[in-house]
């Protein structure tokens, strides 16, 4: 009998920033992988990716693979780019789902905390990161479940506040949280029959960065890091922040979230036609 095959897919998180080992970079998927028990693992993920890398890049080299078991789990870097458009996000996402699912993978998938909010923003920049990020988790949940993924929901409040789960740079999971993730993952393939073998282990090898180290980063490393991801998003941010500003003097800061939804709405709604057949 032949092992199961599993592909990972997506960026930075799932490439395993912040759980470093002898080799470079471990993370979640390849904590996972020993888990399900025999299992042939590769791990095509790319720190920086966005959706149409994971599209054009990524995906074909998955599909040559043949996979039983795909995780797809991208979107943050999109929300950090002047490009965004949740309508071009979601018809990559629904691209790369339905080529996995329509070669018979099961997929795997989750929801994301947004950037901001994991690097302290002010309110007036953080908020509309956080709104765009809530609309691609809207789009992930909406085609997660179209497409029968294992989803894990991974942008709660009580994941995010355990700073000992997180690497120095306040982005990337450190070794706990990329363990608790990997846990979490089994807890769920498990009840679908994908994960024979006995769950990762919570326990880290490595001591979490402490509170120094964290502000080291951010002070030398983590200013470049912030630096090379905003070049292009940091004057529509600051247009953003503006619009910002001026909704909360009115008042109106409802009408943003409320377009943003309908922007969900319509971008969901695009893809549903798109697969209706012609009328004639």
């Amino acid at each position: 009998m032949r092992p199961l095959r599993f592909v990972a897919m997506g960026d930075s998180l799932t490439e395993g920033i912040g759980d470093p080992v002898e080799e470079g970079w471990r993370g979640w998927a390849a904590l996972l992988a020993p888990s399900c028990g025999d299992v042939a693992f590769r791990n095509l993920a790319v720190s920086g990716a966005q959706t149409d890398d994971v599209l054009n890049r990524q995906l074909p080299e998955a599909l040559e693979l043949r996979p039983d078991l795909v995780s797809v789990i991208v979107g943050v870097n999109d929300t950090l780019r002047c490009t965004f458009d949740i309508g071009a996000v979601a018809t990559r996402l629904d691209e790369t789902y339905g080529a996995c699912a329509r070669q018979g993978a099961q997929l795997v998938t989750a929801c994301l905390p947004d950037p901001g909010a994991m690097l302290g923003l002010p309110g007036v920049l953080a908020h509309p990161l956080a709104r765009r990020q809530r609309a691609v988790n809207a789009v992930v949940h909406a085609l997660s479940e179209r497409y029968g993924a294992v989803h894990l929901h991974l942008a709660e409040d009580e994941w995010i506040a355990d700073r000992t789960l997180w690497s120095a740079d306040r982005l990337h999971p450190g070794e706990r949280g990329h363990r608790l993730v990997a846990a979490r993952f089994h807890a769920l393939l498990a009840a679908r029959g994908f994960a024979a073998g006995d769950a990762p282990s919570c326990e880290p090898q490595l001591p979490s960065p402490t509170r120094s180290a964290s502000l080291l980063w951010l002070a030398t490393a983590g200013t470049g890091w912030v630096a090379r991801r905003c070049t292009d998003l940091l004057p529509q941010l600051l247009t953003l922040a503006a619009d910002e500003v001026r909704h909360q003097v009115r008042g109106s800061s409802a009408r943003l979230d409320l377009s943003a939804t309908h922007a969900v709405t319509a971008a969901l709604a695009a893809l549903t036609a798109a697969e209706q057949p012609d009328a004639a």
